[in-house]
């Protein structure tokens, strides 16, 4: 805008494959091959945070015997899904397919001992899935939409036959089979099974101690500056890519800063650009700085929002800047700029000429017009033209989000819902591009 949304860059399922029975379930068959995921999110552990773990689940007045039993019923072997590479020096390595027993569960890391190495240590919980179960497949994607499965499958790294297995949308406790297919025309398509059960049959970043040393940040590249300061590409501990916020002397005290990273620590969600906004809308926030600039863009182009400077938790709806506040005048709202009232309705607003600089491929929004020349004309209802090569359905979606009326305006929740069926509805023209 951290998991991360999964994006298949490889074939997974099998070439070939046939499918025989009913929509109710059906038998694959063929040469399967391995999907590949995206890379993990790296967490890093607060070393101050680890409270010893203390275990009174055990019922009272057993023999040591009998302890011991419980306790080896209590056991819990993990399957590592990915390899990963200790950072600090109570961290615990291993390799993908490892086999770990947990020790201890706490919070995102978990205290394991390696059954390979017999080494212990702390382990990020996401990148391991217990053994015995479907989590440890290749083929099983646990928190995955439809519409998600769609995309993944119908990308071009992946053929007719690629499959996958998620958890049922509709029926709780149930699965769902996706798999890519070609229809009587030619054209790819994912079409979707439902599974039958037989009868019968911080470490870092997340507690408190959120200071880090300047030695473990190796700065890279300059990315960009701001008002406040530069943003740069750079390197934890010479292994995990981050981006580092500088601030620019007399420009923001201490406690500004710090008032920021209090609300970066509180927003958990996979695409902090409209299901991240619908999440910042739900949790009553608003950021009042949405533009291109501030959304990070991953190899997997997976979009995050971010710079949350300017961001405010509002109890009432609205947001009232100080006097002499400095905002962004091509992307605020209109009551934004001309009382200091900042709204969700206003992020829906800059969201809308966010579309514009996406569409354009990041082209200054009011091409050729002054920021007091962009005031004056959308106040008489000036909007800016359709983009070349910008579809219709798109172009109406953003002059939805420049009604002049805030309470006009869509909220994130829906823009999210009509933005997935423009995709859907887009996709394949999109793919047949060189």
């Amino acid at each position: 805008m951290t998991i991360d949304y999964l994006l298949l860059t490889g074939n997974m399922g099998c070439k070939k494959s046939k499918l025989e029975g009913d929509q109710n379930g059906g038998v694959l068959e063929g040469n399967k091959h391995q999907p590949v995921r995206t890379d993990q999110t790296v967490y890093v552990r607060d070393p101050t945070s680890y409270k010893p773990h203390i275990n009174n689940s055990l019922p009272p007045g057993l023999l040591p015997g009998q302890v011991f039993q419980k306790m080896e019923e209590k056991e819990k072997i993990a399957i590592a899904l990915y390899p990963y590479e200790a950072i600090h020096a109570d961290d615990l390595g291993f390799k993908k397919g490892e086999k770990l027993k947990i020790l201890e569960e706490h919070g995102e890391w978990w205290k394991a001992r390696s059954l390979t190495t017999r080494k212990e240590g702390f382990i990020p919980s996401n990148y391991v899935a217990e053994a015995d179960t479907m989590e440890t497949e290749e083929w099983f994607f646990k928190d995955i939409t439809r519409k998600d499965a769609e995309r993944q499958l119908l990308a071009p790294a992946n053929k007719p036959g690629s499959y996958l297995i998620r958890e049922s949308e509709t029926s709780k406790g149930s699965y769902s089979l996706s798999i890519r297919d070609v229809d009587a025309q030619g054209q790819d398509v994912v079409k979707h099974y439902k599974i039958r059960s037989l009868d019968n049959a911080q470490k870092p970043w997340d507690k408190d101690a959120w200071e880090i040393s300047k030695e473990s940040i190796k700065m890279v590249k300059k990315l960009g500056a701001g008002q406040f300061g530069e943003v740069w590409m750079a390197y934890y501990n010479n292994s995990t890519k981050v981006a580092v916020k500088t601030l620019k002397p007399g420009t923001m005290s201490v406690e500004a800063f710090l008032e920021e990273a209090n609300l970066m620590k509180t927003l958990q969600h996979d695409r902090l650009i409209a299901e991240g906004m619908a999440y910042i809308e739900k949790k009553n926030y608003i950021h009042r700085d949405l533009r291109a600039a501030n959304v990070l863009v991953s190899d997997s182009l997976l979009c995050k929002i971010a710079d949350f400077g300017l961001a405010r938790v509002i109890e009432d709806d609205q947001y009232t800047a100080r006097e002499g506040a400095k905002f962004p005048i091509k992307w605020t709202a209109p009551e934004a700029i001309n009382y200091g009232s900042f709204t969700i309705k206003s992020d829906m607003w800059s969201f809308g000429v966010l579309l514009y600089e996406i569409i354009t491929y990041g082209k200054i929004p009011y091409p050729g017009m002054s920021n007091s020349e962009v005031m004056s004309s959308v106040q008489r209802g000036y909007r800016m033209p359709r983009p070349e090569n910008c579809p219709t359905e798109l172009y109406e979606i953003m002059n939805s989000c420049w009604k002049s009326k805030p309470e006009d305006r869509p909220t994130f929740d829906y823009i999210q819902s009509v933005l997935d069926d423009f995709y859907t509805a887009t996709e394949g023209q999109y793919q047949q591009q060189p």
